[in-house]
């Protein structure tokens, strides 16, 4: 259907203190936050990004605004990604519920606008990218603390129509050309395969 790219915040304030921020207000990026950001866009240079959603807290909006402005997608950043945070007293699986139906919502309306094969970008926080990859690996909840989602990473799922493709995950440096899908070939379907490649390759 569309490809992802699921951007964790950039270290903040609470992260450094070793604090749960949840939705505290104020908490922002710190310094080295704020560097990671501005290095995310020399990272996502090439790729045609058709849209930015963000966690409507500070330090999402943050981390993706040097992007944003570099591609002048200011117009379509959305702070609707209903899984930003937790609300109060939701357990992990209502998030994890929550955090994959907005995306799997989000990913058919911009495959919808931009073509089944467009590349958006997700920002938000730590649990919740660890809650969606759990999902599209088929992995039990109870195991999703396994994933290591490190601030300003970059994770990437390619999602068809009958199964999710996890093709990055906790990435922190290099180029990600990688991750664009190729042009349909004309006379061929403009799905993506909903099998992964005998051998294992790509």
């Amino acid at each position: 259907m569309t490809t992802l790219i699921l951007l964790r915040h950039g270290r903040s304030s609470a992260n450094a203190a070793g604090v749960l921020a949840g939705r505290s207000p104020g908490v922002e990026l710190d310094e080295t936050g704020l560097g990671q950001a501005e290095k995310v866009v020399e990272r996502l240079a090439g790729i045609p990004i058709a849209e930015i959603v963000t966690s409507p807290m500070t330090r999402c909006r943050q981390t993706v605004e040097p992007p944003a402005i570099a591609r002048q997608l200011v117009p379509t950043v959305q702070a609707r990604l209903a899984a930003a945070a937790y609300r109060g007293g939701e357990g992990l699986a209502g998030m994890q519920a929550r955090a994959v139906a907005a995306v799997r919502a989000h990913g058919a309306r911009i495959a919808e606008q931009h073509g089944p094969s467009a590349v958006w970008l997700a920002c938000s926080h730590g649990d919740v990218i660890k809650s969606v990859l759990a999902d599209a690996l088929a992995t039990h909840l109870d195991n999703f603390q396994r994933i290591m989602v490190d601030t300003c990473s970059v994770s990437v799922v390619h999602y068809t129509d009958t199964r999710p493709f996890v093709a990055k995950v906790n990435d922190l440096g290099g180029d990600l050309a990688g991750i664009v899908p190729p042009k349909p070939r004309r006379r061929r379907s403009t799905k993506r395969s909903s099998d992964a490649v005998v051998g294992g390759s790509t």
